[in-house]
Order: C-alpha cells, then structure tokens, then sequence
C-alpha cells in the first residue's frame, strides 16, 4: 500500500488522539490547516461538543494584511481571547497530525501569548 501523505497524516493523527483528549476543564484545542486559511476549536470531548472555534476567515483576522503565519497567530490569539471570555485558562493541544512548525505553531504560540496554558 503506497502511504500518500494524507494517509500518513491521518495514522500520526490516530495516534495522537489515542493521548490527548478534551475535558470541559481542559478542553482540546484542534487545528486544521488547509491551504488558504486556518480554523482551530476548543472541544470538550466527553459530550462531543465544540466549545468555541476561531479561524482565519473571521472579519478580524481576514482584514489584517499579511502572510499565513501572521494570520496563524491571530487566530490562535482570538482562541485564547473567546476562551478567557468564557473562564477557560487550560487547554490540551491537538496538532492534528500535522508538523509543529510553521502555521501550526504560530497558532499555538498566539494561544500562548493570549493566556492559555498547554
């Protein structure tokens, strides 16, 4: 079986998930990367709901000129803006079987400096 890198990319994410899971406590912060834009959501995985979700196609991430990466982080900050808004200060991060670097990163570095703990 050829492995193409959606196929890997789903294995790295089965294995991860096997790991991290969401609480309402602490619930898992989620990032798709798709080519043109980011989404990220906090989901509390013990009633399989999605607690709250940012992403780049928000009016206030897309009217900000600049690069992926930029935007990355605003989304990551603006998580961990609505998630403050709503008491929540910890979270478990969920790469989604992508790398940690690049967009992915940024994310999780804006969630940081917007006050979430991993």
């Amino acid at each position: 079986m050829a492995l193409t890198k959606s196929n890997r990319r789903l294995r790295i994410k089965r294995r991860i998930r096997k790991v991290v899971t969401g609480t309402a406590v602490r619930p898992r912060l989620s990032v798709f990367r798709s080519n043109k834009e980011i989404y990220a959501q906090l989901i509390d995985d013990l009633t399989g709901k999605t607690v709250l979700a940012a992403s780049s196609t928000e009016k206030s991430v897309a009217s900000d000129k600049g690069n992926k990466v930029m935007k990355a982080s605003l989304v990551g900050k603006l998580v961990a803006e609505k998630a403050a808004s709503q008491g929540i200060t910890s979270v478990s991060f969920d790469r989604n079987g992508y790398l940690y670097h690049g967009r992915i990163k940024a994310v999780a570095d804006g969630a940081r400096e917007g006050g979430l703990n991993f």
